[in-house]
């Protein structure tokens, strides 16, 4: 099992950037596929991102793409979320997921395929 912990949050004006942190307890971090959720004021929980357990292959939302980043480092248990031209929309908490698979390569984009979150971290964006 894994247990995942968030950190990076914060509050930044419309146009920054902020680097999300997820750091995973367990030894075979490596085994787990890794995603990006968030969930904004009166929404529901929405993907972000997500990375293979590789690292090789990414997905990522619509509404994010070309201004967020995800990555991972297999040695240091964590994965990353880059958010750059940060805008007021994207104010929410942002949860970390896992969950194992075999397949080193495939990635998974909704909730449910996930077994393991944490408690999330606020990104507040002001205008």
């Amino acid at each position: 099992q894994v247990q995942p912990v968030e950190s990076g949050g914060g509050m930044v004006q419309a146009g920054g950037s902020l680097r999300l942190r997820c750091a995973a307890s367990g030894r075979t971090f490596s085994n787990y596929a890794m995603g990006w959720f968030r969930q904004g004021p009166g929404q529901e929980r929405e993907f972000v991102a997500a990375i293979s357990r590789s690292g090789g292959s990414t997905y990522y939302a619509d509404s994010v793409k070309g201004r967020f980043t995800i990555s991972r480092d297999n040695a240091k248990n964590t994965v990353y979320l880059q958010i750059n031209s940060l805008k007021p929309e994207d104010t929410a908490v942002y949860y970390c997921a896992a969950r194992t698979t075999y397949n080193r390569t495939r990635y998974f984009a909704e909730g449910p395929e996930y077994d393991y979150w944490g408690q999330g971290t606020q990104v507040t964006v002001s205008s």
